[in-house]
């Protein structure tokens, strides 16, 4: 898809969605290294509370995206405590806006001490159907069906789009990730769909691999894997293993595209909300998913400036936040990513 065009003198706008827990505080800290960096962007921040169960706020929000095309956002909770018919607003904002393919790159990052060294997986994972439908009901007392979709459409949408991005990255292999030996139908028929779509990318070698034994796989000889897709529910597992592989939820950023529309976030997709308003949060995977935007926006001097200065500080001041054993604060990480960016002799405002 292509970014929306610049307005307004050549900047963009961009929708901005706090979320929940430590989402407000790190989008605070991108917003700081952009007007910093002298990023041509401008915020539309729209505020959505999780506490309610209407889904005022969340269309407003879904209606912010459409008009900019683009949005970075925090995590919104989702409490399983509430009504049913409550859905969870992340899936009803890839859902509304067709946010068909998650894109996370994991990938070993300098300075970061892990079992495993040089990891680099890209996952694609189908964002809108699978077990995350929301089509759930109680049929008789004490007997739930909960309805998992998998439509050939949108499973050769996905693959073709794994397959594109592995061309297009110089990727030499897919592997589809399935439950076909239980799921018969639905998981057989997203396998059958990736392996039509491999048919015509002779260049990549296909291969797929059940859901179980791909998580013990992952942990014990990660580097066989390059390219992963995969259905909704396996995608999520998956990519959590996956960021905590590198070293976990805060250093691995995370994409949702469609025809129309981009949102980037965490790829995790956690709040954090134990650590929220402590000044310990890692901002690396909220600032590299807004490096990811950057890219998408084609503002890419931006973003490599933005991105060189958060591995530096992680590689070369070897300054680092609880999460991976160091004892640097929040704001202590992006002050030094501040300064490196400055260093660099780019034009930026007063630190």
């Amino acid at each position: 898809m292509e970014p929306p065009p610049a307005k307004y003198g050549g900047r963009h706008t961009v929708t901005l969605i706090p979320g929940d827990g430590i989402g407000p505080d790190l989008l605070n800290h991108v917003r700081e290294v952009f007007r910093f960096s002298c990023v041509p962007v401008d915020f539309e921040v729209v505020n959505v509370n999780s506490a309610l169960e209407t889904d005022d706020d969340m269309n407003n929000a879904i209606t912010a995206i459409r008009r900019n095309g683009i949005a970075l956002k925090g995590n919104i909770e989702t409490k399983h405590t509430m009504a049913p018919s409550v859905k969870s607003r992340n899936n009803l904002l890839r859902t509304s806006l067709d946010l068909y393919a998650n894109v996370m790159h994991c990938q070993s990052l300098p300075g970061v001490q892990t079992r495993h060294k040089n990891i680099d997986i890209m996952i694609i994972r189908e964002n809108t159907e699978g077990e995350y439908s929301s089509l759930e009901h109680e049929s008789v007392s004490g007997v739930v069906e909960s309805l998992k979709i998998i439509t050939r459409n949108n499973s050769l949408r996905i693959a073709d789009y794994a397959f594109k991005l592995a061309r297009e990255k110089g990727r030499r292999r897919v592997t589809a990730v399935h439950k076909a030996n239980i799921m018969k139908l639905g998981d057989g028929l997203f396998l059958q769909c990736c392996r039509e779509v491999a048919s015509g990318y002779p260049d990549i070698t296909f291969d797929s691999m059940i859901v179980d034994n791909t998580t013990m796989q992952l942990v014990s000889k990660p580097h066989q894997f390059d390219v992963m897709v995969m259905p909704n529910l396996y995608g999520n597992v998956v990519s959590n293993v996956c960021a905590g592989l590198v070293g976990g939820p805060g250093l691995v950023p995370g994409a949702n595209y469609g025809n129309a529309y981009a949102v980037f976030e965490t790829a995790t997709r956690n709040t954090g909300k134990s650590i929220a308003g402590k000044n310990i949060a890692n901002p690396t995977a909220m600032l590299l998913a807004s490096c990811m935007m950057l890219d998408h926006l084609k503002l890419y001097d931006h973003a490599t400036m933005i991105r060189h200065a958060v591995l530096k500080t992680m590689n070369e001041t070897r300054l680092h936040t609880a999460d991976i054993g160091g004892q640097g604060t929040t704001s202590e990480v992006v002050q030094t990513i501040m300064r490196i960016i400055q260093s660099g002799g780019q034009l930026t405002t007063e630190l």
